[in-house]
C-alpha cells in the first residue's frame, strides 16, 4: 500500500507479539466457521440471511484475517508494513475510520490519485467529498453492476458518509464533540450502519 515505506531498509517494524498472531488467527477461523458452517446451515427460505452471514464470513477471512496474518509475517521479518484494518471499531470519529482504520489500500490510493490533486484546486472539503463519490462509483462498479440491480445506491452510501464527515468536523459537530469519546463513537457507528442495505442491497446479497 505504501511502497515507499516498504520498500525502505532503514525503517524498522514493531516485531508482533503472540496476541497479535492469535487475534488474527481467530479472525480467521471465525470466518471460516460463518463462510463455510454457519451459513450453509441457515435455511434456503432465508437467503438474505444466508448471504450476510456469508459475506461477513468472507470479509473476516481475507481483510481482517489472511491479509492480517501476511502483516504479521512481513513485520516478523522487520519490513514495515500496514495492516489493511486497523482496529476499525475503535474509531470515534467518521474521519478516523475511514482515514486511518477502514480498507487503507484504497485510501492510500485515493489520497495519491484523487485527494492531493483536487486539494490544492478546490479546497480540503471538495476533494475530500470526491473522494467519497468515487468509492462510491467504483462499488457500485464492482457490486451493482454485476448484481444487474441496486444502481447508484453503493454511491448514494458514500455520499452520506462524506456529508457525515463535513457534519463532524463543522462548527455544530465540534460544539456537539462528535470526533471523540463514547459520542464520536456512536454517532461514527450511526452513520456506517444504518445505511448499510444501500452499499450492500439485496441485489448483491442475493
Amino acid at each position: 500500500m505504501d511502497a515507499n515505506s516498504f520498500l525502505d531498509a532503514g525503517q524498522r517494524a514493531r516485531r508482533p507479539g503472540a496476541p497479535d498472531w492469535l487475534w488474527a488467527i481467530f479472525e480467521t477461523a471465525l470466518g471460516a466457521t460463518l463462510l463455510w458452517i454457519v451459513a450453509p446451515g441457515v435455511s434456503l427460505e432465508r437467503p438474505l440471511i444466508r448471504g450476510w452471514i456469508g459475506m461477513v464470513g468472507l470479509i473476516l477471512v481475507l481483510h481482517f484475517g489472511t491479509f492480517q496474518i501476511v502483516t504479521l509475517f512481513w513485520q516478523a521479518v522487520g519490513v514495515k508494513a500496514t495492516p489493511i484494518m486497523f482496529k476499525p471499531l475503535r474509531s470515534t470519529s467518521l474521519s478516523e475510520f475511514w482515514g486511518r482504520r477502514w480498507n487503507l489500500g484504497f485510501r492510500q490510493l485515493a489520497h495519491e490519485l484523487i485527494f492531493r490533486p483536487l486539494q490544492r484546486r478546490v479546497g480540503l472539503e471538495v476533494a475530500g467529498m470526491a473522494v467519497f463519490v468515487a468509492s462510491g462509483l467504483i462499488h457500485d462498479l464492482v457490486i451493482s453492476l454485476p448484481a444487474r440491480g441496486g444502481y447508484g445506491l453503493s454511491t448514494l452510501y458514500f455520499t452520506v458518509q462524506g456529508c457525515g464527515v463535513m457534519l463532524e468536523r463543522s462548527n455544530v459537530g465540534r460544539g456537539l464533540k462528535l470526533m471523540n469519546g463514547r459520542r464520536g463513537w456512536c454517532f461514527t457507528m450511526m452513520f456506517l450502519v444504518v445505511p448499510l442495505f444501500w452499499l450492500f442491497h439485496p441485489y448483491f446479497i442475493l
